[in-house]
């Protein structure tokens, strides 16, 4: 059987990471021991299977040499810190320092007598692997693996451990293309905060869907956009003819100096969603434009996969689609289809759980099947959109006497999805890192009525966390969410307290982690991206 074309059996709760590859000298197939000492039970031998100059393609293939069934593997090697791998495939790869782990996929952990199986990366570098182990033992299975002879003495003093994964729930940001002009946010920010050792995954927020296709947003921000050594992820300038600048370059050192983080690139959004009807008419072309943007040569390496943000689908958004229920599946079939088991393949989705309300609208069960996560979005119920109020938090957990929808509240909408067959641990919470709020409003407690939305910093009726905890700082809770009366002012957003909360909520439901929007939000010390990271994993 074709490993690559099995359905992917993605579990979120799983430390995920970045692999680094090993370019092997010309030769081909490489055993790293001598042949002729005989191997006890299991093997592995690295093979480089594709070079074209700028890179390669290997592959390690495990055997099992002995006379009982292998339940399991775990491949250990190192190599120099000048070779890198751009994406791998049929292995769950971490990293501390030089040293590389590999352990099976799951589906590929059982290895019969004389049977192997094998699992690859895309890569660059002249390093050669030593020091290999194949479940604690030698690779070729004799003695003591053979040093690498160019590797120096080890050095007697301490040094600090490289950032290691956060923890088996996902912790999932967006961070929006736009970001880098008024908001001055920047992924160096990710690091200065101390965020990026606690995130999993970010998603990359948005390209656009035009003409049945995937297309760039802004060009400039995401390729384009120099950056001096002060602003640059590792302190080195961009000059004026390297290929690759923009956030996509800060994006990929990113990931260099924090190796467990995947990245996806979100297309739609709220503004960009109304293509999607279009590209559905021929969904095996829309999942094709997609996968060639998303894995373009010029910023290989960058994506692990692609999430749809269709707000949404047979439903109405900033605009309304009619494409009926089958669509989401169909969607999701498609990108599967096209982008394979081993990349991540996600959506983020409607919280509406009113009766015959968006969820009711669309088979988000049917397409669950194809989809690594949903991103429910579990905020924005109630807002100075509705001008007269009444107020209400826009992210309440739950029900509430006096809400003013049914439906509209984070454990109704995960119950539903769940009833309709939604795995739970397909399911991330989402969390706002901003408020909703009105003026005119002269009562503190929810249920006011109001003469519009509130000032705020860029809109009016929203504004960050970390202008509000100041600006308006909390006054009670409600509904496992906090809101705030100042002068005439009303706002409902999260705390670190009340995001503890949910976490607790989430871990309790058997949900796979949680998501944000968006990254620049948060304060400068990155409070509640740690909040969600400590209680995902306290």
């Amino acid at each position: 059987m074709n490993t690559r074309s099995r359905p992917r059996r993605f579990t979120p709760r799983r430390a995920l990471a970045v692999v680094a590859a090993l370019l092997i000298p010309a030769g081909g197939l490489v055993a790293l021991a001598s042949p002729a000492q005989a191997a006890e039970e299991v093997t592995a031998t690295f093979a480089k299977t594709q070079d074209w100059g700028t890179g390669f393609e290997g592959k390690w293939t495990i055997k099992n040499s002995g006379t009982t069934t292998l339940d399991g593997w775990k491949l250990e090697w190192d190599y120099p810190s000048d070779t890198t791998v751009n994406s791998h495939w049929e292995a769950t790869i971490t990293r501390d320092g030089n040293h590389y782990t590999a352990v099976d996929a799951g589906w590929n952990g059982t290895i019969a007598p004389g049977a192997s199986v094998s699992f690859g990366y895309n890569g660059s570098g002249p390093g050669a692997p030593s020091g290999c182990l194949i479940n604690g033992q030698p690779c070729d299975g004799s003695g003591t693996p053979d040093p690498d002879p160019t590797d120096p003495p080890p050095d007697p003093d301490p040094t600090d451990p490289p950032p290691q994964p956060p923890g088996e729930y996902v912790n999932l940001g967006y961070f929006t293309e736009w970001g880098v002009y008024g908001r001055d946010y920047h992924v160096k920010d990710l690091v200065t905060s101390g965020s990026a050792e606690k995130l999993t995954h970010i998603n990359y927020a948005f390209g656009n869907v035009q003409g049945g296709k995937c297309t760039m947003g802004d060009s400039y921000a995401a390729t384009d956009k120099a950056y001096t050594a002060a602003e640059s992820v590792d302190g080195v300038a961009d000059t004026w003819d390297q290929p690759l600048r923009g956030n996509f370059n800060q994006l990929l050192k990113l990931k260099e100096m924090y190796p467990h983080i995947k990245i996806l690139w979100s297309f739609g959004g709220w503004t960009w969603s109304g293509g999607f009807g279009d590209a559905m008419q021929n969904p095996a072309a829309f999942a094709q434009s997609c996968h060639d943007l998303v894995h373009d040569p010029r910023w290989a390496g960058l994506f692990d996969g692609i999430d749809l943000d269709w707000e949404y689908p047979n439903a109405c958004g900033l605009s309304c689609d009619n494409s009926g229920p089958d669509v989401m599946r169909e969607m999701m079939q498609a990108f599967r289809t096209k982008f394979g088991p081993d990349q991540l393949v996600t959506a983020a989705i409607t919280a509406d759980a009113s009766s015959g309300g968006k969820i009711d609208k669309a088979d988000y069960a049917g397409a669950a099947q194809y989809t690594d996560w949903y991103n429910v979005m579990t905020y924005d119920f109630f807002g100075g959109f509705d001008k007269d109020g009444p107020t209400a938090p826009h992210s309440p957990l739950n029900s509430y006497p006096g809400i003013p929808q049914d439906g509209f509240n984070s454990a109704d909408a995960i119950a539903k999805l769940k009833a309709k067959g939604v795995p739970a641990d397909k399911l991330l919470l989402g969390i706002g890192f901003y408020g909703r709020g009105w003026t005119g409003v002269t009562q503190a407690e929810p249920g006011g009525t109001a003469t519009g939305p509130a000032p705020g910093t860029y809109e009016a009726g929203i504004d960050d966390y970390k202008v509000l905890k100041n600006s308006c700082p909390a006054t009670g809770t409600i509904a496992g969410t906090a809101y705030a009366y100042c002068g005439n002012n009303w706002w409902s957003y999260d705390t670190p307290a009340t995001i503890t909360g949910k976490m607790d909520w989430a871990k309790q439901q058997g949900l796979g982690g949680a998501f944000f929007w968006e990254t620049s939000g948060d304060t400068a010390d990155g409070e509640l991206i740690t909040a969600i990271h400590q209680g995902l994993n306290g």
